[in-house]
């Protein structure tokens, strides 16, 4: 790995518009509320877009809490160990706030350095080698001023498994929540029909941790109910979602799919915005289901600076040819 000393430097020209979106989000507090503060970064400065995979089994969520492992936080202390800077100058800001127990194969992040890079496969090999067999970062890019690892979003795609059988799958355990009900997949999709569309979801979202309240009408892009034998995987796709909305939205359709209810309380629970009338009929699904597939961007904001280092998405190892002396 090399690095160059920050001497005539590009400026990011909105880093300062950006600085109060990020101290929350290094402070452990939600990265929405900037409370009227703003942190300043060492200008000129450089911004990385990271893509991460991760297992959630072991941690409480993504956003970085001080009393419990986190995934930002592991990743924050590869980071600092590896560039020299510290936490609050990192600024890393990530696209989705995971819940505990959630998994991640397209997560997004960014974060920036006072300082450019020349090559980046080796800093990438680095940071994984600092991170735990958990947590992968997948692909290191550079990124322009521009880009935002969760403002620059145009929709986010989600994933829920759900093993349907009478035995669990034990390797799979920690990736889908186990329905010994027989599921009838044609009638979970007649049902998810009616989540696509512009909609207030209120019915679907539980009470946030933060004082921040969302707004709650979000856009469903598409709501796929795949079969691949005995593992259903519920793919939703959508501008936004609301805490827990995903998993509350899932659990009814199993319910639909149980044939308890017709496909069609979908709309009477969407029109009451109501949270308490869909406990009538379901209860929260669990964590460990749920899976963040990929984050989609608003492609100006993807272009790369010039006389950036190409992206590393890693690289294979090599056997260097030698002669072996036999006797």
């Amino acid at each position: 790995m090399c690095f160059s000393a920050a001497l005539a430097l590009p400026v990011l020209s909105n880093l300062e518009k950006n600085s109060a979106n990020c101290t929350s989000n290094c402070s452990g507090k939600d990265e929405d509320s900037n409370n009227g503060q703003s942190l300043k970064l060492s200008l000129p400065a450089y911004k990385w877009r990271l893509v991460i995979a991760y297992d959630g089994t072991r941690f409480s969520g993504w956003q970085y809490q001080q009393s419990t492992p986190t995934v930002q936080c592991v990743l924050e202390e590869a980071l600092t160990k590896k560039t020299k800077i510290n936490r609050k100058e990192l600024c890393l800001v990530g696209a989705s706030r995971t819940d505990a127990g959630v998994h991640a194969w397209g997560q997004v992040a960014h974060f920036a350095t006072p300082f450019n890079y020349e090559t980046l496969d080796g800093v990438h090999r680095a940071v994984n080698g600092l991170l735990p067999s958990d947590i992968r970062v997948r692909e290191f890019s550079p990124a322009g001023p521009e880009f935002h690892a969760r403002f620059s979003v145009t929709s986010k795609i989600y994933c829920y498994q759900v093993y349907n059988s009478t035995i669990m799958d034990p390797f799979l355990r920690h990736y889908a929540y186990h329905s010994e009900y027989k599921l009838d997949a044609d009638v979970m999709r007649d049902a998810a029909k009616h989540f696509v569309g512009k909609h207030d979801f209120s019915a679907f979202a539980n009470t946030s941790r933060n004082d921040r309240v969302p707004n709650p009408v979000k856009t469903i892009l598409r709501f796929d109910v795949v079969e691949k034998g005995p593992l259903l995987r519920l793919e939703v796709e959508g501008s936004g979602f609301l805490y827990r909305q995903v998993r509350n939205m899932v659990a009814l359709l199993l319910q639909v799919g149980r044939q308890a209810v017709p496909p069609d309380i979908v709309v009477r629970i969407l029109e009451s915005r109501d949270r308490k009338e869909l406990a009538k009929y379901t209860l929260l699904l669990p964590p460990h289901g749920l899976r963040l597939e990929t984050v989609k961007y608003n492609e100006e904001h993807l272009i790369l600076p010039t006389d950036s280092p190409a992206s590393s998405f890693g690289r294979h190892h090599s056997i260097s040819k030698c002669k072996v002396l036999f006797v």
